[in-house]
């Protein structure tokens, strides 16, 4: 008889444990309703407690089956049970599910949704159901509705679940999965069965990785019925390799909106899927996703977007002989026609798609993005000046890609323009905008020329540099007071945000505004603001300034920055998990010269020091000299790139904090002994 050794024992025991013990390890098993009081203990695990609510868990999966329409359906089931912390959290119970209509008759379905509260009284489990006339449909446009409801009876403590099933005719839209989202999520799971004649293409983005990526493959089998009409009904079997994919995240955070972030969802871990092609047996693929090129052709023919740009668009002769009188180059002619769409038409919304006909827009002096640009470049071409679209997305809409025409990642259209064998890019849709400028919110990286040859084009924050400099000069006057002229030479975007400010307030309202950033010791007058309606250029703004309490303090305060210094760190979270994205570079200098006053001298004076950020991507220097008869001090920053990935963060955080604190030092001026 052969000896059983302990390790082989306990290899044997190991291999003879129930499969649900081992499929534990990757897999979650939820029953809707069976809730313990266990359940509401969530010590053992470890997450941000300062938040409103927790996912315990999420779980969704996706799969085919044959349905009675000849063709097939996707079935997506999703089952959340969510713990409520504070108050805070209370918007958890508020679900929505959107669902994708084709206008017509066919739509999504919502089935087999059940929701719950559950609350835990004297050891006891009590269950609140959610009652079905709470639930709504709203139309969001002609391709989404929502469905919505809130859970019953929710208060702090209580455990909020909920379970539903889609069922869609719509195989592009194979449901993607967030595993993470503003709230963490101690299980975040997604399985996808795809048989093998429809082939996807997979998107993933997020620094979260999988605690469990397997893909395991099976046969399966699929009825089809395809309806006769008046006659007999046809049945098909297909049957399939299946891959069934299987993601788990544990323990995910929160990804919280932070200072400087284009789009939080750029950043959220998550997976997306855009079908690609039909590959049935014994037949030749179909691809369903297109590449730039035919997207490019498909959209210049489309009577929503560029069939109206190759038309000759007679309409237009009157008026654009008028708006380009006298011109002698094609640039002054795309000038002019810029000048006069930017300066006449008011946008409504963003958009990629005609609302209208540009004849219409033309008339009505507003509309789209998409409506006041394509207006644009079909001027300019009535002219025969070179333009053409340029697709993109706005900063807070989030990336595009730049391999995959997905046009759902597009919501801007700006123009190319060549004249005079240049090029530009124009955005006639924003107020008080300069020729060759876009607006900030498109600098969001890759886009897209919508012409023959549909090239790439990156509008990266990298590429724009905020200049500003500030010169303030104190001199003592013959009453003995320190007055001085402050001028402020702006950037491009900083002047555009006061243009912007002055349509709306006024001169003098901007003018308070800034009075107001300084202490009643000091007077401001003499405002000025130079090259307002000239667009192109940036601002410079001039005023004069008195420090009124010159001889009747025995000790004077002054923070040399005066209105101009850094007074709170934008960032103050001690980590941030996704990467710091500015609006454009920076170099800023600060100089101010100022006299002593007389009957004083220099008590305290802040010393002078140099700072740089990450080998050469950043610097500050703060200089300052006390002479015999006068204080002159310089402050510059520089950043040399806009974004910043996150693990320099903490040394981008460790830099500002440098620079607040050295903002705030003072100057102390002390009278003079008789």
């Amino acid at each position: 008889m052969k000896t059983v050794t302990p390790l082989l024992f306990a290899l044997i025991a190991f291999l003879c444990l129930p499969q649900s013990y081992l499929a534990a390890q990757d897999k979650l098993s939820l029953k809707f309703g069976k809730i313990t009081p266990a359940d509401f203990d969530l010590s053992k695990h470890s997450f941000d407690t300062s938040v409103g609510g927790v996912y315990i868990a999420d779980i969704g999966s996706s799969e085919f089956e044959g349905n009675t329409k000849g063709w097939f359906s996707l079935i997506f089931k999703r089952h959340a049970r969510i713990k409520i912390l504070k108050k805070e959290g209370f918007d958890l119970a508020n679900v929505e599910i959107p669902l994708y209509t084709s206008g017509y008759s066919n739509e999504e379905k919502l089935i087999s949704l059940k929701a719950a509260t559950y609350h835990l009284e004297n050891g006891a489990v009590v269950t609140t159901k959610l009652d079905e006339s709470s639930i709504f449909k709203d139309k969001i446009n002609k391709n989404w509705v929502v469905k919505k409801f809130t859970l019953p009876a929710v208060k702090e403590g209580c455990i909020l679940e909920f379970t539903y099933t889609i069922t869609s005719d719509f195989l592009f839209n194979l449901q993607p999965w967030q595993f993470q989202g503003n709230y963490p999520r101690l299980w975040s799971e997604y399985n996808v069965s795809l048989p093998d004649f429809f082939n996807y293409v997979f998107l993933t983005q997020g620094s979260q990785k999988f605690d469990v990526k397997t893909t395991k493959e099976t046969q399966g089998s699929y009825h089809v019925v395809e309806p006769g009409g008046t006659q007999s009904d046809s049945r098909y079997q297909f049957d399939s390799r299946v891959s069934n994919h299987h993601w788990v995240m544990k323990n995910v955070p929160a990804l919280k909106e932070e200072p400087f972030t284009t789009s939080v969802k750029n950043h959220i871990s998550k997976i997306e899927f855009q079908l690609s092609q039909y590959r049935f047996p014994n037949t030749i693929p179909k691809n369903i996703m297109s590449d730039w090129y035919k997207t490019s052709e498909e959209l210049l023919k489309d009577e929503d977007f560029g069939a109206s740009l190759v038309k000759s668009n007679n309409w237009l002769d009157d008026d654009l002989k008028t708006i380009t009188a006298n011109s002698t180059t094609e640039l002054e002619k795309a000038q002019k026609i810029y000048a006069y769409v930017r300066d006449n038409f008011t946008r409504t919304h963003n958009g990629t798609q005609l609302t209208t006909a540009l004849k219409n827009t033309f008339k009505a002096r507003n509309g789209s993005v998409a409506d006041i640009n394509l207006l644009l470049i079909a001027m300019l071409k009535h002219e025969n000046i070179d333009a053409e679209p340029v697709l993109l997305s706005t900063r807070d809409h989030g990336y595009t890609h730049e391999i995959y025409p997905l046009m759902n990642r597009f919501n801007y259209v700006v123009a190319k323009v060549t004249a005079n064998d240049r090029t530009y890019f124009l955005d006639a849709s924003k107020p008080r905008l300069g020729f060759n400028f876009l607006p900030i919110h498109c600098y969001n990286g890759h886009s897209r020329i919508i012409g023959s040859e549909p090239k790439p084009v990156y509008f990266d924050a990298d590429s724009l540099k905020e200049w500003k400099t500030t010169f303030v000069n104190f001199i003592l006057d013959d009453k003995g007071k320190l007055t001085g002229r402050y001028t402020k030479n702006l950037g491009y975007y900083e002047s555009l945000t006061i243009r912007e400010k002055i349509a709306e307030k006024g001169k003098e309202g901007v003018f308070k505004t800034i009075k107001s950033s300084f202490s009643d010791n000091f007077e401001l007058s003499d405002f000025q603001v130079d090259s307002l309606s000239n667009y192109e250029k940036p601002l410079a703004i001039k005023y004069d300034i008195t420090l009124n309490n010159v001889g009747t303090e025995e000790l004077i305060y002054l923070n040399p920055m005066l209105g101009e210094a850094y007074k709170d760190n934008y960032f103050k979270s001690a980590e941030r998990l996704y990467p710091v994205e500015m609006p454009y570079t920076i170099d800023e200098t600060y100089v101010m010269n100022m006299a002593i006053p007389d009957g004083y001298e220099v008590d305290e004076i802040p010393k002078s020091t140099k700072v740089a950020l990450n080998e050469g991507e950043g610097s500050f220097e703060y200089i300052i000299v006390k002479g015999a008869d006068m204080i002159q001090m310089r402050s510059r920053l520089q950043l040399k790139k806009a974004n910043f990935y996150a693990e320099d963060y903490e040394g981008l955080r460790n830099f500002f904090d440098h620079i607040i604190k050295k903002h705030s030092e003072q100057v102390v001026f002390k009278k003079k002994k008789k």
